[in-house]
């Protein structure tokens, strides 16, 4: 568990938190001047069943053996929005970078939920790439990554950091050049990025799904 989460926890049991500003929660914790992150963490926790969190109606509360709570039952799961990716730009992948959240309906996402996060996408040059049957990419659409599949096979859409810089494109190994191609897919003329397999840049997740703006 992150630090401060176990903070986040240990300060919930002991007072009600939800009268309480997230920058004075914050400074509480330690992290004064950041209550996107502790709105992030906070949030994680509700996440893992350990407490009751609805911002919206002051709500922040333990709960009691919140490791049985099965997960299955929640309706809804606030996915962290990390910024915009270029499908150029501009997102470096930390906690300090979350811009919002984002309400979705358990049933449209995948099974594994606790580690999907939204870019949103900048741009057409993913707008032919069909995540699922008949639903492209298009700008403005929120793209939901699994930060934990960075492993992707040949053909997969990714969210590759470059520079520093987030792109979605899709991942192709060119085992004869010995490098790795990512490409757009697009209805306009695009260049791909060519990158030698002993570059410096990041897979940060796979596109699993995208929610129609």
């Amino acid at each position: 568990m992150h630090q401060l989460q176990e903070q986040l926890l240990l300060l919930a049991k002991g007072q009600d938190l939800g009268p309480l500003s997230l920058r004075q929660i914050a400074k509480l914790i330690g992290a004064d001047g950041k209550p996107q992150i502790v709105k992030h963490h906070l949030l994680q926790l509700d996440k893992q069943g350990l407490l009751q969190v609805n911002l919206d109606e002051n709500v922040i509360k333990p709960i009691k053996r919140g490791f049985n709570m099965p997960q299955a039952k929640r309706l809804f799961f606030s996915l962290p929005i990390v910024g915009m990716a270029n499908c150029g730009p501009q997102t470096v992948f930390a906690d300090e970078r979350v811009e919002g959240y984002l309400k979705v309906s358990a049933k449209m996402l995948p099974r594994r939920k606790q580690d999907l996060y939204i870019l949103v996408a900048d741009g057409p040059s993913m707008n032919k790439a069909e995540v699922r049957e008949g639903v492209t990419i298009e700008d403005g659409d929120y793209v939901v990554v699994d930060s934990k599949d960075v492993t992707p096979k040949d053909g997969e859409i990714v969210v590759a950091v470059i520079d520093g810089l987030a792109t979605i494109k899709r991942f192709r190994k060119d085992n004869k050049n010995n490098r790795i191609v990512l490409e757009a897919d697009s209805t306009e003329n695009y260049h791909p990025i060519y990158i030698s397999e002993d570059d410096e840049f990041q897979i940060s997740g796979k596109v699993v799904d995208v929610i129609k703006k």
